[in-house]
């Protein structure tokens, strides 16, 4: 399963997925349009409602009706595919599929689980089938404790989170779109989803191809790096500072810039002025400091740092009243 196709064989492999049998190679240059979202696609997939949509793509409920004809009492998938906007876009689908490659290969359990990367031969339309999941997004969750979480809560949170980054990092997987509206609480836990701005670092995962991006400048602003909305490519230190933004909010309930973006705090040197958030243990303190330095110079901590500070025991006041003096 892991051999690489021959260069030939693999040059062949996008024209076969996206023609129907039956119809002749379009010019080399050329590309079909997409259609219209249909009500059914492959022949397998109902599209039921939207669930919603994101800076490229949307996100559905869809039955699979293979599944419901076996019996399957729970046939439901959530089904993403490119917004009408972006889906005529040259290498969109390409994007499409590199979003599936890197969270397939990611397979943590709290990242979302992906099923197929598929194309509707009569619409043209590329899609996602991956796990339906309910529960509130984080954003939705700020929104209800506007005073940020306890300790406790907050910790629940916040470990998950950095084992899966941490995991994705050892792979040579970036999210590069790190926010709470890109997190859900599921009933079996926290599950962080859309790897839409995703890629591979460089000289790692070699069998995916290596997608011109300039031209996707979709970054989220408030957890977006400066150095990205300087126009550097994504790197793991911005998937730290997002973190450190995320973190930071989940435990006071604000932005730690407020309504300002990373290059608008940089030039206020905002980060000189932050102070630690009354929720967040002192011991976690200096590294989610770190990763909210506005220079990436000065970010020098990656995710399995963050993970080591968030994990500590905290210690009570008990027990640090009554550590030895030394002598």
């Amino acid at each position: 399963m892991n051999d690489r196709l021959p260069a030939a064989a693999a040059a062949n492999l996008t024209y076969f997925a996206f023609a129907s049998a039956a119809t002749p190679a379009a010019p080399r240059g050329t590309a079909r349009p997409v259609g219209a979202l249909p009500e059914l696609l492959g022949g397998r997939y109902r599209i039921e409602r939207l669930l919603g949509v994101g800076g490229m793509g949307a996100v559905y409920r869809a039955r699979d009706l293979l599944r419901e004809q076996f019996g399957d009492p729970e046939p439901w998938v959530a089904l993403k595919t490119l917004s009408d906007d972006c889906a005529d876009y040259p290498d969109a689908h390409a994007l499409l599929y590199s979003e599936f490659a890197l969270t397939a290969r990611v397979n943590h359990r709290h990242v979302v689980r992906l099923f197929n990367f598929e194309v509707d031969s009569a619409s043209q339309r590329a899609f996602i089938t991956l796990e339906l999941l309910k529960g509130p997004t984080l954003d939705q969750l700020l929104d209800e404790r506007p005073g940020g979480l306890p300790w406790a809560e907050l910790r629940d949170i916040a470990v998950p989170l950095l084992e899966a980054v941490a995991h994705a990092h050892s792979l040579g997987v970036l999210h590069g779109d790190l926010k709470p509206g890109n997190l859900l609480l599921a009933a079996d836990g926290l599950r962080l989803f859309d790897f839409g701005l995703g890629q591979a670092v460089a000289g790692r995962l070699p069998g995916l191809p290596r997608l011109c991006r300039e031209r996707i400048t979709a970054w989220t602003p408030r957890y977006a790096a400066a150095e990205l909305l300087d126009g550097a490519p994504l790197a793991a230190a911005a998937d730290v500072y997002a973190l450190g933004c995320l973190l930071f909010e989940l435990c006071s309930g604000s932005h730690p810039f407020g309504r300002l973006d990373a290059r608008q705090a940089r030039e206020q040197a905002l980060d000189c002025q932050l102070q630690r958030p009354a929720n967040l243990p002192t011991h976690c303190w200096p590294a989610l400091r770190t990763a909210l330095a506005l220079d990436p110079i000065q970010r020098r901590i990656d995710v399995a740092g963050l993970l080591a500070a968030f994990r500590a025991p905290t210690q009570s006041w008990l027990r640090r009243w009554l550590r030895p003096v030394p002598g």
